[in-house]
């Protein structure tokens, strides 16, 4: 572990690989796993404010789900999360070609609002841990459908929090990413 700040991080974040591969993955991030995306609270008002902006992107199925649960849920753990379709999908995704995207983010993509995504999902393989003590920790969470994601971050070599750099600039600053560079080729030189 690092401490930079208030921030612990994860040293797998500065030596582990990935690069994002939906061509391999198509998406599964967005329909695999327990529970929806993590939201921070300030997001809900958010999605409840951005809704019709995004909404000609969505499924009918996502939009039927958001629609009877709301534009978040509580899960087992007390935290926000996205609602899901059927217990899989993130209501808020959309598919093309194949493979699943975010129907936030495509609207993003189209200008058609200035809220990207939820930050959970910009920020992953990052999971944000915050404490009690106000400090927040930065853990690379390794789930076997990003297997493809690490084979090709490891065959560009390029380390997480490289592929992560819009997100971690856009969740915590450039200086923190700064930092966080220079911590990266401290540990390389060791």
């Amino acid at each position: 572990m690092i401490e930079i700040d208030d921030k612990i991080v994860s040293a797998d974040i500065l030596r582990e690989s990935f690069a994002c591969d939906l061509a391999a993955c198509k998406g599964a991030c967005c329909v695999e796993g327990n529970a929806g995306a993590p939201l921070e609270a300030e997001e809900v008002d958010i999605l409840e404010r951005e809704y019709e902006h995004y909404k000609p992107y969505m499924t009918p199925e996502g939009i039927a789900a958001v629609e009877r649960q709301g534009f978040m849920v509580i899960d087992e753990d007390g935290d926000y999360t996205t609602p899901l379709v059927d217990d899989a999908e993130c209501a808020y995704f959309c598919r093309e070609n194949g493979i699943t995207f975010c129907a936030i983010e495509k609207a993003w993509k189209e200008g058609r609002t200035a809220f990207r995504k939820p930050i959970s999902c910009h920020l992953y393989p990052i999971r944000l841990m915050r404490f009690a003590n106000g400090s927040t920790g930065l853990n690379y969470h390794r789930w076997a459908i990003c297997e493809s994601a690490r084979a090709c971050g490891k065959r560009l070599g390029i380390p997480v929090y490289k592929a992560l750099h819009e997100p971690i600039v856009r969740c915590f600053g450039e200086e923190f990413y700064q930092e966080l560079e220079a911590a990266a080729n401290y540990l390389n030189t060791k």
